[in-house]
């Protein structure tokens, strides 16, 4: 390999995030995140959709790049096991990228190269959490991460620089308050709560799919369009309207059996109902960790709006996580929602050379 060539390499260092909806990758050149994006990408209906996604995405990366990788895609039920989908995206990392210039995210465990990751599931295995919160405890020091994707919510305390989680598996998260399965875009309402307040009466809910989080955030006004990647629920239309009618569904009723700024409470009773989730789990993570009141909230992924109401109902400040990396400006928005695929990347970019 040329001298040239093989300082390219450890200048330019992509970070992909595989999961189980969406395809995330950040390219970092000389230590800073120069473009960040995230793809639709279905794993649940084989790898073959990712590797569309994939697709799309080579003109963005140099073929002489370091790659690097974390995933939560093993989770999907495209595997008939976590070990089967960790094994599986690992053969699809080694099939479209080799070995050569790969290294794998393994969390506590550091970065590995792929031949060793096979041996590594469970440090591997939805580690991205790890990835990000590492990174933000060595710019921060004290704080509490809080990253809200299209479908879960990560929360992980850290102090003097290091990572305070309680648990690391999936499972262990949940009972910590660490992972709350609620999300910004993809979460079915109904997985919210079983009942909701209708012109003063607490209604049940229709146990269906009918309405989603992604709704509530375009009647609310909170929803950047470009990060809602997936039809809506009855694939109708993505507007004010076709929202409401998807929400008034959810308690039996047509858009016009109430006036639009019902439907609007309606919403935010939602939105505020999930907010007091991500609040629980936040309280029990800041409260085992003993967190200074004065550490802040570090936001990222597509929910910074709803981690924007936490740090103000925690009285905490509020600090972006696209701020806290180096990053240009034109892709530090997107880098914080993708930022599993940023913190790989830089982490690797940063590390101490041998």
């Amino acid at each position: 390999m040329k001298a040239g060539t093989a300082r390219e390499e450890k200048e330019t260092i992509i970070g992909w995030d595989i999961g189980g909806a969406h395809l995330k990758m950040a390219r970092a050149e000389h230590g800073q995140i120069t473009l960040a994006t995230t793809l639709k990408a279905s794993m649940w209906l084989g790898l073959d959709q990712v590797r569309k996604a994939l697709n799309r995405l080579r003109p963005l990366f140099q073929s002489n790049a370091t790659h690097v990788f974390t995933m939560t895609g093993e989770l999907s039920d495209g595997f008939p096991s976590r070990e089967d989908g960790i094994r599986g995206i690992l053969d699809f990392i080694d099939t479209e990228f080799g070995r050569d210039s790969v290294r794998i995210y393994a969390g506590r465990a550091g970065f590995v190269d792929l031949s060793r990751a096979y041996d590594l599931g469970p440090d591997i295995a939805s580690a991205n959490w790890h990835a990000t919160a590492e990174l933000s405890a060595r710019t921060e020091t004290d704080g509490l991460f809080v990253d809200m994707g299209s479908t879960t919510t990560d929360i992980i305390a850290f102090q003097n620089g290091k990572l305070r989680n309680a648990g690391y598996s999936d499972a262990e998260r949940l009972l910590t308050g660490e992972l709350v399965y609620t999300g910004f875009t993809r979460s079915a309402l109904i997985g919210i709560a079983e009942r909701v307040p209708v012109r003063g009466t607490m209604t049940p809910l229709m146990n269906e799919y009918f309405a989603n989080t992604a709704d509530l955030g375009r009647i609310l006004g909170t929803l950047d369009e470009a990060d809602d990647h997936y039809p809506a629920a009855d694939r109708r239309a993505k507007s004010l309207a076709g929202s409401i009618g998807r929400l008034a569904r959810m308690v039996g009723r047509d858009s016009t059996d109430l006036d639009e700024s019902e439907w609007i409470d309606i919403a935010r009773w939602f939105s505020e109902h999930q907010l007091r989730m991500i609040y629980n789990g936040a309280f029990m993570v800041a409260g085992n960790a003993r967190l200074n009141q004065a550490a802040p909230i570090v936001g990222a992924g597509i929910g910074r709006p709803q981690i924007m109401q936490l740090a103000r109902r925690l009285e905490r400040p509020y600090v972006d996580f696209g701020s806290l990396i180096a990053s240009s400006q034109e892709a530090r928005d997107h880098a914080s929602k993708a930022a599993p695929a940023a913190a790989v990347a830089l982490l690797w970019s940063g590390r101490e050379k041998p």
